[in-house]
């Protein structure tokens, strides 16, 4: 199929499980009234019955059962109408499609190379601290003006070089109202951009490492929500507002750029 990339094997049965679940969490957050039929009587369960959401999308209970259970290969077309069926917002859905095998084809490896012309790009942000990330928000390239704000990645040890461990042991630096949702928006974003690989052990190991680092919000690191991360404003002690934000640089589609903007320019003493 030209400009997918489809997968076969244990990899596959992974991702139908994966894609089953996701269906159920969002099945359980759509009312019957959301989708025009009635809403009366007692239900076991929160959300649509199995034979609802069958109907809407146009498919037999027992064939979407089975997709539910991670036992049926699906097209995009059936993909797509169950999660219209689920109303899933354009991040949700994207998410299921890649679930399902329907994503741009990867290179045959992984490369940490950043372009000298997004870290140019970067380098001339005098005032914005800014990373350039991989998918899995791996901090791949900085500038200056973040090694001022949060201190030299360089010296942070390879498995923790990551945005999200790097916001989440810096609660002493932001209000727990700011740094909450910025925390949890990021994950959203990154449970979107990795589900379509759930087992890769680097996409594991950083969720492990969340959850040692932040126990208190065990619920987040195991729920399947999935979201864009929209611009953020948050507080950092002794900088001030910065609203964060989450860049594609089109000559590397496969990164991200975050830019930490401050209300204020900040410059170096001196």
């Amino acid at each position: 199929m030209s400009g997918t990339h489809r997968i076969v094997g244990m990899e596959a049965d992974a991702l139908r499980r994966e894609l089953g679940a996701h269906l159920r969490a969002h099945r359980a957050l759509v009312s019957p009234e959301q989708v025009g039929l009635p809403g009366g009587g007692r239900r076991r369960a929160p959300g649509l019955r199995r034979e609802e959401v069958a109907a809407l999308a146009g498919v037999s209970l027992a064939w979407y059962t089975w997709l539910e259970q991670g036992r049926v290969a699906v097209s995009r077309q059936v993909v797509d109408a169950v999660c219209r069926a689920l109303r899933m917002p354009s991040a949700a859905h994207r998410h299921a499609l890649a679930l399902a095998g329907f994503r741009p084809a990867e290179p045959a490896g992984e490369s940490r190379a950043v372009a000298p012309a997004t870290r140019a790009l970067i380098d001339g942000w005098p005032d914005t601290a800014a990373l350039v990330l991989d998918e899995r928000f791996d901090i791949l390239a900085w500038n200056a003006a973040h090694r001022r704000l949060w201190g030299d990645p360089a010296a942070v040890p390879a498995d923790r070089r990551n945005l999200l461990l790097l916001l989440a042991a810096a609660r002493d630096r932001m209000p727990a109202a700011d740094a909450e949702p910025l925390l949890r928006g990021l994950f959203e974003h990154f449970r979107a951009a990795t589900g379509h690989a759930p087992g890769h052990p680097r996409t594991a190991g950083i969720t492990r490492l969340l959850a040692a680092e932040r126990p208190d919000v065990a619920p987040w690191w195991q729920c399947r929500a999935v979201g864009d991360f929209p611009p953020t404003t948050a507080t950092v002690t002794g900088t001030g507002r910065l609203t964060f934000t989450l860049l594609r640089p089109v000559a590397e589609p496969d990164r991200y750029l975050l830019a930490q903007t401050p209300d204020r320019p900040v410059r170096p003493a001196g």
